[in-house]
């Protein structure tokens, strides 16, 4: 058993696969411009649908890194969960092969629903062709799991793997479960989500969600925090980090991102998102409190955004709640605006957000956001120049999960 370590857990690595960037810079740009990518659905089989829009990643070639062998074994939530953490291993400069510790490197993800896409076309076969006509991956590639044992797999990676099975705030939990494990001594984690829920039989899964948007017009889609708020947009792709203790990471000569500082989860219940407000407001002063870190220490927000009225309204009330007065000072901003709510992965590429907005000092915009109902400083139209040491990122699922997440700046200490 290894012993606890004091270490702090940095972010060496990042890499994503979202809608509006393949690659971590393009989707900064992206993001920084509060530009919004949603748009109708044009996935074979979902014209029909009642859901109409979200954000889908286009012209994603999974063949340009990753091998044909495992392509075939893997739905394409795990082709964005491989190819993100490729470019995560090489932002890190730790991708030149398999590690010469295997059992000093783990991995480990959340998903939602899993390998639907897949699923449905073995299913399929089933029905139209016969048992014979289904493939032996069937087995493994709906898997929640499968993203983590892949990346595992195909990289060599002995340490300490899991997967979250949870709903969106996994992806937050994701984060903290590598960070823990960085501190009992694991050298490095793999650690994100990234989600696939566009094919017409996920699709159907969804529909049941009545916080779900089927307004048809993609920029009216998705407006939380607004009086027009009428539910959330899908969206598909990903992100993974590399998280590794800050002392090695500075021995190997890399930068240092940021350090994941503080992280509480808890639970409420599914779509009462009136009792969301207590569980919300614990969890970020439990974020808090384990980042050594006073509320008026937040630099920037970024909000969960249900785009639900009575979810908005709660997730207002929990950050005034936590932050007292300095709720309502602090910058306020939710991206995923501009690319919908990718599940388990939502919560991800809003820490990659908030690294990169505190490297460039700029809050990015929350795109098609304008008429603000709620006593919040909601950061809109267009990016906001600030001096960011300390995020704060939240994230609140469908089936009652509630999360926070401190990130502080490379190099900064608890203050």
């Amino acid at each position: 058993m290894s012993t606890q370590r004091s270490g702090r857990a940095a972010i060496t690595g990042i890499g994503v696969v979202a809608p509006n960037g393949q690659r971590t810079d393009a989707y900064w740009k992206s993001v920084r411009e509060g530009l919004s990518v949603l748009d109708r659905i044009t996935r074979e089989g979902c014209g029909h649908m009642p859901l109409q829009v979200a954000g889908e990643v286009q012209g994603f070639d999974p063949s340009a890194l990753i091998e044909d062998r495992f392509l075939v074994q893997t739905d394409r939530f795990s082709h964005f969960a491989m190819a993100a953490a490729a470019l995560a291993l090489d932002d890190a400069g730790l991708g030149g092969g398999a590690p010469a510790e295997p059992f000093s490197v783990g991995v480990v993800t959340a998903a939602g629903s899993g390998g639907g896409e897949f699923g449905q076309r073995e299913l399929q076969k089933l029905w139209g062709q016969g048992s014979k006509f289904v493939g032996p991956y069937q087995s493994i590639a709906w898997f929640y799991a499968a993203s983590t044992g892949q990346i595992s797999i195909r990289g060599g990676f002995k340490g300490p793997c899991g997967v979250v099975a949870s709903d969106e705030a996994g992806g937050l939990d994701s984060l903290a479960h590598a960070a823990r494990a960085v501190r009992r001594g694991t050298g490095t984690m793999l650690a994100g989500a990234a989600e696939a829920p566009l094919a017409p039989y996920s699709m159907v899964c969804q529909l049941g969600y009545p916080e779900l948007s089927t307004v048809a017009e993609p920029d009216r889609a998705y407006r939380p925090f607004t009086s027009s708020a009428c539910g959330f947009v899908p969206a598909e792709g990903g992100a993974l980090l590399v998280v590794e203790d800050e002392r090695k990471a500075v021995e190997r000569g890399v930068p240092v991102r940021a350090t994941l500082a503080g992280h509480a989860a808890t639970f409420t219940s599914a779509a009462r998102w009136a009792d969301s407000r207590e569980g919300l407001a614990r969890a970020i002063r439990g974020a808090l409190d384990e980042a050594g870190c006073a509320p008026e220490d937040i630099d920037v927000v970024f909000a969960d955004a249900m785009g639900v009225p009575e979810a908005d309204r709660a997730e207002a009330q929990a950050i005034g709640d936590a932050l007292g007065g300095h709720g309502r000072r602090v910058p306020v901003t939710a991206p995923k605006t501009g690319i919908g709510r990718a599940y388990c992965a939502a919560p991800v590429l809003d820490t990659v957000a908030a690294v990169l907005a505190m490297e460039h000092g700029q809050v990015p915009p929350t795109p098609n956001v304008f008429d603000v109902c709620h006593d919040l400083d909601l950061v809109t139209e267009r990016a906001r120049p600030a001096e960011l040491r300390t995020a704060l990122v939240l994230s609140r699922g469908l089936m009652g999960s509630n999360a926070a997440l401190v990130v502080r700046r490379g190099g900064e200490s608890a203050r």
